[in-house]
C-alpha cells in the first residue's frame, strides 16, 4: 500500500514540478486577450488603412502592440502596413510573429510568402526534419500555458485512473484503469513537451530580421574581422551567440558570421 503512494505521490510532485517550470512565463502573446476591432484605437487604425493613410494606421497599431496587446490580427495589420510603406524588414518581422499566434492561417502565410520573394538575398536551405516541422506546427496551435495546463489535468486523470487500477478488485476495471491511466499519462506528457516547445517557439525565440539595408557578416566580433557575406534588409537568420554589441548568427544555409546586434531585430 504506501509503495502504490509513494508512486503516485513521487508521479505527482515530478509532472507540477515539470508544468510549473514551463508554465512560469510572463504573459505571452496568446495568452493575453485578443484586440477585438471594437477597440477604438484598433478600428481607427483599420479606418486609416483603408483610406490609405497607412502612416497614421502604423502609428495607432504600433502604439497599442507597445502597450502589450498580442494577436495575430494586430501583427498581420501592422505587417500590411509596414508592407505598403515599401518597409519589407517591418512587414517580415510581423508576419512572421503573426505567423507563430496563428501557424494555419492562409491569409498571413500567403503574405508572408509574397514578402519573403522580395528579399534580396537567396540561401540554399538546410531541410527540416518532417517530425521536427510537425512538432513545432503543433506546438503553436496553442499558448504555452493552455498546454501546460491540458498536460495536469491530464494527468491528474491519469492519477485517476491509476488508482483505480491499484485499488480495484475486479479484474475489468483493473484492465481498464491501467490502459486509461497510460493512454493519459502519454497525453500529459506530450502536452508538457508542447508547451515547452510553444514556450521555445515565442518566448524564446532566437529568429530575427535584418533591418539594416546593407550589412557585412563578420568572422569576429569586431570591425576588424574579414568580411565572410554580406546580408539585405529582411533576410531571416538565427542567432547563436552574443558579444558585447555583436551577435553571432547562422545563416539557413549552416554559414555563421558576426554582425552588430543593432542590424537585426528579434522576431
Amino acid at each position: 500500500m504506501k509503495f502504490k503512494l509513494a508512486i503516485i505521490s513521487a508521479l505527482s510532485f515530478i509532472m507540477i514540478f515539470s508544468v510549473r517550470v514551463c508554465s512560469q512565463t510572463p504573459a505571452l502573446p496568446s495568452d493575453i486577450p485578443v484586440v477585438p476591432a471594437g477597440i477604438p484605437k484598433f478600428r481607427q487604425g483599420v479606418d486609416y488603412f483603408t483610406s490609405a493613410n497607412y502612416d497614421k494606421a502604423l502609428e495607432l497599431w504600433t502604439d497599442l502592440y507597445r502597450t502589450g496587446y498580442r494577436s495575430a490580427e494586430l501583427n498581420y495589420n501592422i505587417g500590411n502596413a509596414y508592407f505598403k510603406k515599401n518597409n519589407l524588414p517591418g512587414a517580415i518581422l510581423f508576419f512572421e510573429r503573426a505567423h507563430l499566434l496563428k501557424p494555419a492561417d492562409e491569409d498571413i502565410n500567403y503574405n508572408l510568402q509574397i514578402a519573403r520573394t522580395l528579399v534580396v538575398d537567396r540561401f540554399e536551405e538546410i531541410p527540416e526534419l518532417f517530425f521536427v516541422r510537425w512538432y513545432n506546427f503543433l506546438s503553436l496551435t496553442l499558448s504555452t500555458n493552455t498546454w501546460a495546463k491540458l498536460s495536469l489535468i491530464t494527468f491528474i486523470l491519469c492519477l485517476l485512473f491509476l488508482s483505480l487500477y491499484f485499488y480495484s478488485k475486479r479484474y475489468r476495471l483493473k484492465v481498464l484503469g491501467f490502459w486509461l491511466a497510460l493512454i493519459l499519462l502519454i497525453t500529459s506528457l506530450a502536452s508538457l513537451a508542447f508547451s515547452s516547445g510553444n514556450r521555445s517557439l515565442i518566448h524564446d525565440s532566437n529568429k530575427a530580421i535584418i533591418f539594416n539595408p546593407l550589412v557585412n557578416g563578420k568572422s569576429s566580433p569586431d570591425e576588424s574581422g574579414t568580411d565572410l557575406f554580406v546580408l539585405h534588409e529582411g533576410t531571416k537568420v538565427t542567432v547563436e551567440d552574443e558579444v558585447g554589441e555583436w551577435f553571432e548568427i547562422r545563416l539557413s544555409d549552416g554559414n555563421k558570421g558576426w554582425i552588430p546586434a543593432n542590424s537585426l531585430e528579434i522576431i
